[in-house]
């Protein structure tokens, strides 16, 4: 059913910063009050210029957009550079899907979100990167693929269950391997604490 992987997804991601989450950390309360204000925006949509838009998915662009442009001039040109590449990737992806299905091997939001997973982590280095790229990437290649098929008298809802769904399961395969890229560095650490431990008491 479309709509569970992210409603799943993203209520564990609000149980575990709410409860779990030290109080100390400053992105707590942001991250806790963006998640929920995704979760009500899921199932509002409207129209504008003759495309029909889902709440969520504009909400997230425009809040990544507000992100991006504080960074340096240098990190925003990259950003952009990355971005665009996944805009056009998701256009491809999208268009091989209606245009050559017999290559999706399996379910569609698995193989986008394998895909973009390790696109975004070639890409960027930390996961707020990541996942901005992936947000506005992403997005724009909704709004772009929407307005290629409207030549062909076709319409696509933008930012629709079935893109949440793919960009819930992005998010987690992100954040897993964010996990295990600092659980190296810690074991790393502690090897390094611990050689050193040796060394001081010979």
């Amino acid at each position: 059913m479309e709509g569970s992987m992210f409603y799943w997804i993203f209520w564990l991601f609000w149980v575990y910063i709410t409860f779990f989450m030290t109080k100390q950390n400053p992105y707590r309360t942001k991250l806790a009050t963006v998640i929920l204000v995704l979760i009500i925006l899921s199932n509002l949509d409207f129209m504008f210029m003759g495309f029909e838009f889902h709440a969520s998915g504009l909400f997230m662009l425009l809040l990544s957009y507000i992100i991006l442009s504080k960074k340096k001039l240098g990190s925003l040109l990259y950003a952009f550079i990355c971005s665009f590449t996944v805009m056009i990737a998701f256009v491809t992806f999208n268009l091989f899907v209606i245009f050559d299905p017999v290559w999706v091997i399996f379910q569609k939001e698995w193989m986008m979100g394998i895909c973009f997973s390790c696109l975004a982590i070639f890409l960027q280095t930390s996961l707020k990167d990541r996942l901005l790229m992936i947000v506005i990437g992403t997005m724009q290649g909704e709004i772009l693929y929407a307005i290629y098929l409207r030549k062909f008298d076709f319409s696509n809802p933008i930012g629709t269950m079935a893109y949440l769904d793919a960009f819930s399961l992005i998010t987690i395969l992100l954040v897993s391997w964010s996990i295990l890229e600092n659980a190296g560095t810690f074991f790393q650490n502690q090897f390094h604490f611990l050689e050193k431990g040796k060394q001081k008491s010979s």
